[in-house]
């Protein structure tokens, strides 16, 4: 997933060639009226001449608005649209998501210079932010979608009150006392033990992202276990290529190197190599290491698009 400028008119959105269908405004504005719920915003809607510069444009300098271009003919867009659908309407309105179907509205695809269908465009502040060509795992997005919300969320100004669900103030939750349970197995070198204690904590909090890259944290260490290691992976994964396990160890070795790039681009290259035709097996591990860091850590971002061209 990437942040070019290079598609868009002037590094933001053209709106002259939207207004100038006012004629099909017009036309599409009960279209409009019925895709948004009175009293409210749709957390997910289909995007139109008509409400384009309203829900679209304006409505993103108050949250993240997610635009997906695409078309009934690709497979890929519609998943893309059903999963970003999903997610929007569990977000609680800290981001929307909009369709737009290109054959439909050839017009607004032209506004973001699409290229390729699907193309997906994060925009912020009526300025497209970064934007991604093609299909991507659900877990791809999620994570896509926290680093977008979390970044430049706070920076908009939010919405109104009256456009926000019904909340319930609740209290800070006090620190879990497992965690210090972990803490003092993982100083044990009790890994199993560890793993343990957050799969109790991830089975009643599921989401729990910090958990979740504690854990797999937690399983790199395991499989490494460098104080009891006897070969060097990295000597071992030069010597057999084309062995996915030594490939997978050699990466968790660059991971704890703090070489993160060299451990992520050694994965990309067995995926673009469809080694022993597994890529499915290597890209799984990608998104385990991925979940290692912050979503919107640049270096993620970066072996996230490369991994996207690998596999589409």
């Amino acid at each position: 997933m990437t942040n070019p400028q290079s598609g868009f008119v002037g590094g933001a959105l053209d709106l002259s060639q939207v207004k100038a269908q006012a004629e099909a405004r017009e036309a599409a504005k009960n279209q409009s009226a019925s895709a948004t719920p009175t009293g409210g915003i749709a957390p997910f809607f289909d995007v139109t001449d008509a409400n384009f510069e309203n829900e679209v444009v304006r409505r993103s300098t108050q949250v993240p608005v997610i635009a997906i271009i695409g078309t009934q003919r690709s497979p890929a867009s519609e998943q893309l649209k059903a999963d970003f659908k999903e997610l929007a309407d569990a977000a609680g309105l800290k981001f929307i998501a909009g369709y737009i179907d290109a054959d439909t509205f050839p017009q607004i695809a032209q506004v973001f210079g699409v290229q390729q269908l699907p193309t997906v465009v994060a925009i912020g502040a009526g300025q497209p932010l970064t934007n991604f060509e093609g299909g991507q795992p659900k877990e791809a997005l999620q994570q896509w979608v926290d680093a977008l919300v979390e970044q430049i969320g706070p920076k908009l100004k939010g919405l109104d009150q009256a456009d926000m669900p019904d909340q319930v103030e609740e209290e800070t939750p006090a620190e879990d006392p497992r965690l210090a349970e972990a803490e003092s197995k993982l100083n044990q070198s009790d890994f199993d033990g560890a793993m343990a204690v957050y799969d109790s904590i991830l089975a009643e909090d599921p989401s729990n992202t910090d958990i979740k890259q504690a854990r797999n944290t937690t399983m790199l260490l395991k499989r490494l276990d460098p104080a009891n290691r006897t070969t060097d992976p990295m000597e071992a994964a030069q010597q057999a290529p084309e062995n996915i396990d030594k490939q997978f160890d050699a990466a968790d070795a660059e991971i704890v190197a703090g070489n993160p790039e060299a451990a992520f681009d050694r994965l990309i290259a067995l995926v673009a190599g469809n080694v022993a035709g597994e890529k499915a097996k290597v890209r799984d591990r990608l998104l385990e290491l991925f979940a290692l860091f912050d979503a919107a850590d640049p270096r993620v971002l970066a072996a996230r698009t490369k991994l996207a061209s690998s596999l589409y």
